[in-house]
């Protein structure tokens, strides 16, 4: 899923903000050095996503006969290339995971 920058970086203090408010978390760094790691976090796992993303639809256009994508055959070869790929990665996948990469 491709988001700006700056969405990233205001997604950042809103998770912050939830953090700092909490009773259950303890800072044991500033407040900037925990945002800044959590943009760092969510640019590097949005990065890998995006190339899972593009592994997926490399191994559906591989296959032996044309698949369409938006058919019902091709969602269901996402799904499960994607769910391959996350657990491949160490990952796992929520179950409508997929919807956020159609485009």
């Amino acid at each position: 899923m491709r988001i700006s920058r700056e969405k990233i970086v205001r997604l950042s203090h809103k998770m912050t903000d939830v953090l700092v408010a909490s009773n259950d978390v303890e800072f044991v760094e500033d407040r900037d050095t925990i945002r800044q790691n959590i943009v760092t976090i969510l640019t590097n796992t949005l990065r890998e996503e995006e190339k899972v993303d593009g592994e997926v639809r490399k191994r559906i256009t591989s296959q032996k006969k044309e698949i369409l994508e938006g058919s019902e055959e091709w969602e269901v070869l996402y799904r499960k290339y994607y769910t391959d790929e996350l657990r491949r990665m160490g990952i796992a996948a929520a179950p409508d995971e997929h919807k956020r990469h159609q485009g």
